[in-house]
């Protein structure tokens, strides 16, 4: 059985600077320690996870995630504090916001095939 849930999206202009999927792709960076290695993770190219780290990086203030290239001396890429701080308040936003709209996603789940 499929559960409805509260799909979040915070937009910035013309561009979703936090949604799910780039909330997630923060914590696979985090845990992985570079973008390839959480784009292999998550299934999806190198370049399409840069892409959305460079979206993320130009919607807020401060940069969310900072890399360094590879090669001999390594490379890879970690979340900045100020990234941490955005993760964080994303996910306590949709927790908030599920809690909040509970009553009325219970409704509309019923209401479902």
């Amino acid at each position: 059985m499929t559960t409805p849930a509260l799909k979040i999206r915070i937009s910035f202009g013309s561009q979703v600077a936090m949604g799910p999927g780039k909330a997630d792709l923060l914590e696979a960076i985090d845990a992985c320690g570079s973008i390839s290695a959480a784009a292999k993770q998550m299934k999806m190219s190198y370049r399409r996870a840069w892409e959305l780290v460079d979206v993320m990086n130009k919607c807020f203030t401060e940069p969310l995630v900072h890399s360094s290239p590879g090669g001999a001396h390594g490379g890879g890429a970690h979340l900045t504090e100020f990234g941490r701080t955005i993760l964080k308040s994303y996910r306590d936003l949709i927790v908030k916001s599920q809690l909040a709209a509970q009553a009325e996603l219970t409704k509309i789940s019923a209401a479902l095939k």
